[in-house]
């Protein structure tokens, strides 16, 4: 401050001087606050929710929780991409109405390198199809939220209309029109390469090039594409609709027609007016008049040098084709080629791989009485690359049937051949007759000596249909499931051993067998783990998932089967499902009446004299009294051959069997595997007869492995009833 009649000082170069109010002093920002009654005051919404703010700049945001797969758009968000809330169920895959089949290719790649490299941001433009058919440029950003391992778990962003923005850098570009025109027509071959790479049929590249943007973007205003089979060009696109013209369905090379044309010269056909093209292809010309054609451009589809196809597209509003437009062209077509080549290959490895797949898998499942049966299989999307998934059900004797479920190793042929011998070498053990663990350790032991490296994981149940009882050997394979009829769906735990292979490898053949009761009307699922395992999640979770699907499912046992493999169809997924479901039937007709075993050895007397008594009593008691001398002279008789000619000793079971008749049936079992034969006793011969009395005296017989041994077994119908 200056005195009064002082002068101020003079300021040094560059010092600002301080404001004066009017009283002459300087301004001091503490005395604005002392005057607060006439300071403004803030507005009661300062400051403004970010939710006003992004909706005054046209912004929506959303939220996409990467676990369960939902995505979360806010109302602003429903407007940015034209949606009604209604239209919109909250998975990402709904949005495919707005957003055409080559921007979302281009949007999915992009975000799986993000998730992939680590990134936490990405951001790109993208274009829309609006309610009314216009495109609109749109722009997302995201954030990447990951787990303390690294693991993405969400993305959170923005979208927004971003069509006045990139108008008005268009109207700053400064080129000339045609560099514009160039540049676009580029940018449409860039972003048609970039979807065709994802194309992996033929019916994948068909609906990249039908896709309405690309084509107004090149200024088509139809396309054609043919495939050469057979010395023909089929067709397989064209476009609009109304354009097909009749007889060109199919069509022969030699035949005056431009794609025709283009596949025997090997070279493209730039056509630029319509008198050129009447004058070439009066047989054509006349059938598209009503299109207004003014050019045409058609490039054959060449792979590894031979013609594969053509591509046609038709203009109504261009005179003719510079070098850098039919450079472009070119260009289209020769990204056309391979992505077709690409495809053709991959259906037919399919199809290889899926008759492959289906003949190493049992051609039918056998009819199980009192059971219902449902089987099936879905290969994965990896062209060759199959899997080594097979299921198998076994009839065995005495009501009893054997399901088996297994996975092997690897995605590729070798695995599906190992597979089909795992496949029969199961089925031959168990049918042989060894017990369950048995049939495991047998299975472990040829995979490891097959000249192989890969292992399998395998599961086998042998259920009784007749009791319910289930024994159940697990090598390395998922728990098995069980519905009961109400739909309460349950997963049931079975201590496991190594899956086969390594268990012989390592010399951990004891399985250990866990036993399980199947009611009646319940359901019992085993599966491999294309139908658990998903992308994000473990395997108690996908567990969990699938035990909630089979409870809301129908309760018949191949509606259930179609219902699950349709939801593994619909998720994907690079693996194999197979699937195997068994309900047990409630019994139309009464349980056994009874079972009766008699251990007999070698050299005693007392023990053969037992067996004796004990058969002729179970005949009187189960009511065949009338047949109870036949019954005890051809188990005598079968005891003593199994006592004579095996140097072992015998085991003698009776039993009555309920359904579809009420039968008596008599099993010797002995420990060798040597087949009963008959032999001719002559006149004077005391022996060689006992296999005719076996034939005469029962109504039918036959013989069954049992595991190292075998099992001579008999019937006589019961037609009384116990007393």
């Amino acid at each position: 401050m200056t005195g009064a009649g002082e002068r101020p000082a003079p300021r040094r170069p560059g010092e600002i001087a301080a404001p004066v109010e009017e009283s002459g002093e300087p301004w001091q920002g503490g005395r604005m606050a002392d005057r607060g009654a006439s300071a403004p005051s803030l507005p009661d919404d300062w400051p403004l929710h970010p939710d006003p703010i992004l909706a005054l700049h046209r912004m929506g945001s959303f939220d996409w929780d990467l676990d369960n797969g939902l995505f979360h758009l806010d109302a602003q968000a429903h407007e940015v991409f034209d949606l009604r809330p209604d239209e919109y169920d909250g998975r990402p895959e709904t949005l495919a109405v707005r957003v055409p089949a080559p921007e979302g290719f281009r949007l999915d790649g992009l975000v799986s390198q993000a998730l992939k490299d680590g990134s936490d941001h990405y951001g790109t433009y993208f274009r829309i199809r609006r309610r009314d058919g216009t495109m609109r440029w749109t722009h997302t950003q995201g954030h990447i939220r990951r787990d303390g391992t690294g693991r993405p778990r969400r993305i959170i962003g923005l979208v927004r209309d971003a069509t006045d923005e990139l108008a008005e850098s268009e109207e700053r570009l400064e080129q000339p029109a045609e560099d514009e025109a160039r540049r676009q027509q580029t940018s449409v071959v860039q972003l048609t390469t970039a979807a065709l790479a994802h194309a992996r049929t033929v019916q994948d590249v068909i609906d990249v090039l039908k896709d309405t943007h690309g084509l107004t973007h090149l200024g088509a205003t139809s396309l054609v594409m043919g495939l050469v089979e057979a010395g023909r060009i089929r067709l397989v696109a064209e476009g609009p609709a109304g354009s097909f013209v009749p007889g060109t369905l199919v069509t022969r090379i030699d035949e005056q027609y431009p794609m025709s044309e283009v596949v025997r010269t090997l070279s493209p056909r730039f056509i630029e007016s319509p008198e050129e093209f009447a004058a070439g292809y009066p047989v054509l010309w006349p059938h598209i008049t009503g299109l207004n054609i003014t050019a045409a451009a058609y490039m054959p589809l060449i792979a590894q040098a031979r013609p594969i196809g053509a591509l046609g597209l038709l203009y109504s509003n261009r005179g003719g084709f510079s070098a850098e437009d039919r450079n472009v062209l070119l260009a289209l077509g020769s990204s056309i080629a391979q992505s077709l080549q690409r495809a053709m290959l991959y259906e037919q490895e399919k199809d290889l791989a899926t008759g492959l797949q289906q003949a190493m898998l049992p051609r039918t499942i056998p009819s199980v009485p009192g059971a219902d049966v449902a089987v099936r299989y879905r290969s994965a999307s990896l062209g060759r690359d199959i899997g080594g998934d097979w299921y198998d059900l076994i009839p065995l004797p005495g009501g009893r049937v054997g399901a088996v479920i297994g996975d092997v190793q690897g995605h590729d042929t070798h695995a599906a051949a190992v597979m089909g011998q795992l496949r029969i070498v199961l089925r031959a053990y168990a049918a042989e007759g060894h017990t369950p663990a048995a049939v495991m350790a047998r299975a472990s032991v040829f995979l490891h000596e097959l000249d192989t490296d890969r292992f399998a994981t395998c599961l086998y149940a042998e259920a009784d249909l007749t009791t319910g009882v289930v024994q159940v050997v697990r090598a390395g394979h998922i728990d098995p499931l069980i519905r009961e009829p109400g739909g309460a769906c349950r997963r049931v735990r079975v201590e496991g051993g190594l899956p086969l292979g390594l268990s012989a490898e390592f010399g951990r053949l004891a399985y250990p067998v866990g036993t399980l009761e199947l009611d009646s009307d319940h359901t019992l699922l085993l599966c491999t783990d294309g139908l658990v395992e998903q992308p994000g999640t473990d395997l108690d979770d996908g567990m969990r998932n699938l035990t909630a699907l089979i409870a809301g499912g129908p309760p018949d046992v191949r509606g259930l089967a179609d219902l699950l493999i349709d939801v593994a169809e619909e998720r994907g997924g690079d693996d194999d499902v197979a699937l195997l479901l068994l309900r047990r039937r409630a019994p139309d007709t009464p349980q056994a009446g009874g079972r009766l075993q008699q251990h007999v050895a070698p050299g005693d007397p007392e023990a053969l004299t037992a067996a004796r008594h004990m058969i002729r009593a179970a005949v009187l008691a189960w009511g065949a009294a009338d047949r109870a001398d036949e019954v005890e002279l051809v188990a005598d008789e079968l005891i003593t051959n199994a006592l004579m000619h095996t140097e072992g000793s015998a085991v003698v079971t009776l039993r009555v069997l309920a359904a579809p008749e009420r039968r008596l049936r008599v099993e010797v079992e002995d420990s060798s595997s040597a087949l009963p034969r008959r032999r001719e006793a002559g006149e004077s011969g005391v022996s060689g007869r006992g296999l005719l009395l076996v034939d005469l005296l029962t109504d039918v017989w036959g013989v069954e492995a049992r595991g190292g041994g075998k099992a001579v077994w008999c019937e006589f119908p019961v037609t009384e009833r116990p007393p």
